[in-house]
């Protein structure tokens, strides 16, 4: 900015909000300014209402007392200049350049704002919990940034809050890490051990379906055995039946035969042997048959008996001519 006599001559980008304070009065305001101004009298004062990016890494405490490194970037941008330029400094001198530091110190506010609404939100987690909470982190602080008064008063609006990382201390992450891989190395181990279990279970349903087949096998070879042994026995129970119906049969045979004979022996059962064979008129040989007995039973009384030869042969003669002459009756 050139300067004549004192005059000075300012052109601002459009992106820029002036503020032009003369005797303790603001003389313009405006974004994107030109003009004239006497440089002893005036004080220029330059407000950038782009966004900015604010990176942040800060560290804090967890519940349980646990280090915690957070890193992330919020977006704010000035909505009302003249608030901010009220309550910090950004005049310029003529080169431009701010006289104070406070620029920045915005940047810091707003990076101990979000440290604050970080705080209140770790300090209720435990470590584990804490290192997946980045979501949970990132609505909070955007919501509180917001919500925060002394943001407000500043002029400056809060955009956005990204929370890139939450981490633990290297040693802890360490820990952290040989937990996790152990806990790996189990769940592989576990893995490998259900699959045997698997496998053996399996083989064990094999066994046992196929010792239910032999069972199975067997009852049905029993069933049949059973049923062969039942019908043997049916077999066998109608050959006994049989056998008792032919010798009741028999029986009844026999003695419908013995009371046959009885009802023809009844008569001549009281007779004697000598009046039934005369009453028969038996033949020659059976007369001299009943002689001879006879004579036997009384061969005691006897004295001397002879029988000659011609006798003999004349009963011989008699009974081979009587056989003779039955078996042919023409002689």
């Amino acid at each position: 900015m050139p300067s004549f006599f004192g005059i000075r001559y300012l052109k601002a980008p459009p992106t820029t909000f002036v503020l032009q304070y003369a005797n303790g009065r603001c003389k313009r305001q405006g974004l994107g300014l030109s003009f004239l101004y006497y440089a002893p009298s005036s004080s220029i004062a330059l407000v950038s209402m782009v966004s900015e990016d604010v990176p942040f890494a800060f560290t804090e405490q967890s519940a349980d007392y646990q280090t915690l490194t957070v890193q992330g970037q919020l977006t704010y941008r000035v909505i009302d200049a003249k608030a901010l330029a009220e309550q910090l400094d950004y005049t310029v001198d003529a080169a431009g350049r701010y006289h104070t530091d406070d620029p920045q110190k915005l940047r810091e506010r707003l990076v101990r704002s979000a440290q604050t609404a970080t705080r209140a939100v770790l300090q209720k987690l435990a470590l584990r919990a804490a290192l997946g909470a980045a979501e949970e982190l990132t609505g909070t602080l955007l919501e509180s940034l917001r919500e925060n008064s002394a943001t407000g008063n500043l002029g400056v609006e809060v955009l956005s809050v990204t929370v890139l990382s939450v981490r633990p201390s290297p040693e802890m992450a360490r820990a952290l890490e040989a937990e996790a891989r152990e806990a790996l190395l189990r769940a592989a181990d576990e893995a490998i051990y259900a699959r045997r279990n698997a496998a053996v279970e399996q083989e064990r349903i094999i066994k046992e379906n196929e010792l239910q087949t032999a069972i199975a096998v067997e009852q049905k070879q029993l069933q049949i055995r059973e049923t062969v042994v039942r019908a043997d026995i049916a077999v066998e129970t109608q050959r006994a039946e049989l056998i008792e119906k032919r010798v009741a049969n028999d029986k009844l045979s026999a003695e419908s035969k013995a009371y046959a004979l009885e009802t023809m022996l009844a008569p001549v059962r009281g007779m004697d042997w000598k009046t039934l064979a005369a009453v028969t008129g038996g033949d020659a040989k059976l007369m001299i048959g009943m002689a001879f007995r006879e004579l036997a039973e009384n061969a005691q009384k006897i004295g001397e008996l002879n029988i000659t030869p011609d006798l003999l042969q004349s009963l011989i003669g008699d009974s081979s001519g009587a056989g003779s002459t039955r078996n042919n009756p023409k002689k």
